[in-house]
């Protein structure tokens, strides 16, 4: 279940979209669907959430994204780079204004020093706007890493509002 604290924010989030006429895709990696969970857990957030992407593997950001294989390559799917194109393809492959993508390494394994568990790459695609990335860092096991990732995607949107 998800914690209460997320799902008040997921309904305040809903709330300050629906008042700006804004409708929401993601792209998820290391959430699997936590994001579009959340936003969805509240009665009423179809008007707001058009859809979500869950591109775990590398080949699904590809096929369902239009990630191109070679910025995986080049970057590695933990990377702003990829963060950007998974946002863009989510924009582009739905009706939403505003899209956020999200990748990264939620552990316990799968950490390098160059990319630690706990690093998230965020991408933000706005219809007429730039796509804006970030890149956080975040402490505590799988649980506290994939809700802090959430809480800053939602974060990340309302700021944008």
């Amino acid at each position: 279940m998800l914690p209460d604290r997320l799902l008040l924010e997921a309904e305040s989030l809903l709330a300050a979209c629906r008042a700006k006429g804004v409708r929401l895709a993601m792209a998820e990696s290391c959430t699997g669907g936590l994001i579009a969970a959340a936003l969805t857990a509240i009665a009423g957030s179809s008007d707001v959430v058009d859809r979500g992407f869950v591109t775990y593997s590398n080949e699904s950001k590809h096929d369902l994204l239009g990630v191109p294989t070679e910025v995986i390559a080049q970057h590695g799917v933990v990377s702003e780079d990829v963060a950007r194109a998974m946002a863009d393809g989510a924009l582009a492959r739905s009706r939403a204004t505003i899209a956020v993508a999200v990748t990264g390494v939620s552990g316990p394994g799968g950490g390098t020093a160059a990319k630690p568990v706990g690093l998230v790459c965020f991408g933000l695609a706005r219809q007429g706007q730039p796509t804006t990335t970030s890149q956080r860092a975040f402490p505590g096991d799988r649980s506290a890493v994939r809700t802090a990732t959430v809480e800053h995607a939602f974060a990340m949107i309302r700021n944008c509002l």
